[in-house]
């Protein structure tokens, strides 16, 4: 059993790491469909389709973000470094997924708004 919770963890990661990147990816493709729709008028009734599209997936991707970092949280429970430098890791983490989460809710917010405009 304790090679499939390996396994797993690894797996979560994985996945949480991928949704990070598409979620990004994919608000780059909003970027970039807008300034493609603002260019080219008749084609821009589809690309705000597709930016929609986007949209909705990078949505998606946030919620599996949050889910599997969820889960990440529960896997690092040891002190593999030693217990000061623990503290200080779980410190740091802290206040990267503080920044993280305002940069998601921006990018998020944003991403609304250009694909929906």
């Amino acid at each position: 059993m304790d090679k499939v919770k390996k396994i797993a963890v690894v797996l979560n990661g994985f996945v949480h790491d991928f949704m990070t990147g598409y979620w990004l990816s994919a608000l780059i493709a909003i970027h970039l469909l807008h300034g493609f729709r603002l260019e080219a008028p008749p084609v821009a009734a589809t690309l705000a389709q597709i930016e929609r599209f986007f949209f909705w997936n990078s949505v998606g991707a946030a919620v599996v973000i949050f889910a599997t970092g969820g889960m990440r949280s529960f896997t690092y429970v040891d002190n593999f470094y030693g217990a000061e430098t623990e503290r200080t890791r779980r410190k740091m983490l802290v206040i990267k997924h503080v920044v993280l989460f305002v940069v998601i809710g921006g990018g998020s917010y944003w991403g609304y708004r250009t694909a929906f405009s």
